[in-house]
């Protein structure tokens, strides 16, 4: 099992997870790339500005972990993650632990609705069945936590942060009306990852072309 992350190394590593499944033609991600991730304004609870060298620091320490990798050889260095690699996950998972990472706990609704550019799960029971599998690890990867007031499901949450905060009775109506906003908030990542996905093929035409 690795050390505990800290918040900046989880939203790296989130990050890094959700560009390669997401937008594949533009991973693994330069320095630029990948501060715009952690820092952009949709699908990340909560919305974060950090600095390169904030994101610098999480890499190296990250490193340390052999959760990422440095790739080499091109005009500007890249970043790799092997998150898989050192956890053993399946793709299933990968998907799960990524939105998890960027987005703390979730339902199974939000989840599916969520993991959606990433993995095409069949129905919300083969997220459960994941997420079981998950935690009943011998060191759990995932817990299921209690149910806030006014929520009608429980949330899922990962633990490589260690033990998640629970908000208080008082914060959990903020965090209800917090995620009434949230179908905007998937829409608007879905347009996102559409727009790289043109200006990757874009750039990749101007480049055939000669331009």
């Amino acid at each position: 099992m690795i050390r505990q992350l800290d918040r900046v190394e989880a939203r790296v590593l989130g990050s890094l997870l959700e560009k390669q499944q997401a937008t594949p033609e533009n991973y693994p991600l330069t320095m630029n790339a990948l501060l715009l991730a952690c820092n952009q304004k949709t699908s990340r609870e909560p919305v974060t500005d950090y600095s390169e060298t904030d994101i610098e620091d999480a890499l190296a320490r990250l490193r340390q972990e052999k959760l990422v990798w440095k790739v080499t050889g091109a005009r500007v260095p890249r970043w790799d993650h092997n998150f898989e690699g050192v956890l053993t996950l399946s793709r299933e998972a990968k998907a799960i632990f990524t939105v998890l990472l960027l987005r703390g706990p979730q339902t199974l609704a939000e989840l599916r609705t969520r993991t959606e550019r990433l993995h095409a799960f069949e129905s919300p029971d083969e997220i459960e069945t994941t997420l079981r599998v998950l935690a009943g690890r011998e060191e759990p990867l995932v817990r299921q936590l209690e149910r806030m007031p006014g929520q009608k499901e429980t949330r899922w949450a990962h633990l490589l942060c260690g033990e998640p905060e629970i908000p208080t009775f008082d914060e959990a109506p903020a965090r209800s009306r917090q995620h009434a906003g949230s179908g905007l908030e998937d829409r608007l990542a879905a347009l996102e990852a559409t727009v790289e996905r043109l200006e990757s093929e874009l750039l990749e035409l101007k480049r055939v072309l000669g331009a």
